[in-house]
């Protein structure tokens, strides 16, 4: 059995991996690689396999970098299975017309149509034989709603991928689980050489840069993923709202793509976990409450600029390479009464990442736009594990090991998450690097 590593290997971006048995092949996601330039010119290249001989696509969950190729393999020729669980599913839909209306990714919106067409709703916990030589199970990561771990069990040997593990414990997703035993595992290391906040750690941050962002009478812009890290926010911002531990000034949600998925959140709160769902039957609406805007249309975002601070503004992309955080970002990033928060992963080359590290001036539309803007960041609102949990992930499968692979982080991070389980684990470990094949 061989395992190709076609993407997220010393990058977090792009995440494609082949696994080839005697007679069958697969692929774990097929993600757009993103980061400026290279990430652009490498979404064009053709693939390095015959989409036509791929015999089914298993999906750990619905964020871009592990989706945002599938049109283009369907375009291609692959016309097999794409296995998910149902909320990833639901939010594939969306994510993957939102991406196609950026136009630069080789594909259209009938390949889109075709893509969905393809896609299998797969609860947790079921072990699904998926020919003679393959059979795999999905368990839950706790990274987004719907994400999956994969296990797999092929030619005598279990391989099991980590996809992207939550960062427990998660306001409304329920904890990731363990796995006990397996031969491999491909493991993820976006923050693998790092440590979070604790989640009463990062409330009372967020509360402290609300209230400091109030006494200067400035705005706050939240740059945020539409999938995930919104839904949680508004969670959050819900609670210090009605505790009022925040004074009530106006929270704006400039997304429709993230109001569209927060919608179809509300459609399975049997993923949730224990607290979410005491809170929803006893009346509680998770994602509504006072000061809370939702802006569709391009008429009510540009009203937002109407609206005297103090306010809050959140908006996609996360990363700040795409959609209506950018005029916000044209209009605020002068200010230093203003505050840029930070609680996504920001990829190198990306403008989120520029304005993080504190450039002088960001080019916005074509304009020079000096950076003025006070920048805060919580790490604690990832929703990637931190090197204690990964490590702790590993762990659990110590006994039963032959190798791990550390993926989808940066080289810095990755190559800190692989010497972290040499030492403290004690187990074989490498960080390989893109078109690397293993045996296994």
């Amino acid at each position: 059995m061989k395992l190709h590593f076609h993407g997220g290997a010393r990058w977090v971006t792009g995440v494609n991996y082949l696994l080839e048995t005697r007679r069958a092949k697969i692929l774990i996601d097929c993600g757009l690689f993103q980061g400026g330039r290279d990430a652009r010119k490498m979404n064009r290249q053709k693939f390095p396999y015959q989409p036509s001989q791929i015999e089914a696509v298993l999906i750990t969950h619905s964020h871009i970098d592990h989706i945002g190729r599938l049109p283009r393999l369907v375009k291609e020729g692959f016309r097999g299975k794409i296995l998910a669980t149902r909320p990833t599913k639901d939010f594939a839909q969306a994510m993957l017309f939102d991406a196609e209306k950026i136009g630069e990714f080789a594909y259209n919106q009938s390949d889109v149509e075709k893509t969905l067409q393809l896609f299998q709703g797969i609860d947790y916990g079921r072990k699904i034989k998926l020919n003679e030589e393959i059979s795999f199970c999905f368990r839950e990561a706790g990274h987004i709603l719907g994400s999956a771990i994969i296990e797999i069990w092929a030619e005598g040997q279990k391989v099991v991928f980590s996809g992207d593990l939550g960062n427990p414990p998660v306001p409304l997703l329920r904890p990731t689980e363990f796995i006990r035993k397996a031969d491999y595992a491909i493991v993820e290391s976006t923050y693998g050489d790092r440590l979070h906040e604790t989640k009463e750690q990062r409330k009372d941050l967020l509360e402290n840069v609300i209230e400091d962002t109030v006494t200067q009478g400035g705005t706050l812009l939240i740059p945020s993923f539409a999938l995930e890290r919104t839904q949680e926010v508004l969670y959050e911002l819900n609670e210090l709202a009605e505790n009022h531990r925040i004074p009530r000034i106006p929270i704006f949600i400039d997304s429709p793509l993230a109001i569209k998925l927060t919608k179809i959140y509300q459609k399975y709160p049997d993923y949730f976990n224990q607290e979410a769902v005491y809170l929803i039957k006893s009346g509680d609406d998770l994602f509504k409450f006072p000061g809370l805007r939702m802006t569709q249309t391009v008429e009510e975002s540009k009203k937002i600029a109407q609206v005297s601070p103090p306010k809050i503004i959140i908006a996609g992309s996360g990363m700040s390479t795409g959609g209506r955080i950018l005029h916000h970002e044209k209009r605020y990033l002068a200010d230093p009464k203003n505050t840029f928060l930070v609680i996504c992963y920001q990829v190198p080359g990306t403008l989120g990442r520029k304005i993080l590290s504190g450039v002088k001036t960001v080019k916005i539309f074509g304009q020079e736009i000096p950076n003025r803007i006070q920048v805060k960041a919580i790490g604690g609102y990832s929703a990637h594990a931190d090197q204690e949990m990964l490590c702790l992930w590993v762990k659990q499968m110590k006994d039963t090991l032959k190798r791990v692979f550390v993926v989808q982080g940066e080289e810095k991070s990755a190559l800190a998450l692989v010497q972290h389980i040499k030492d403290h684990l004690g187990l074989p470990a490498e960080a390989p690097e893109m078109g690397r094949v293993v045996e296994l």
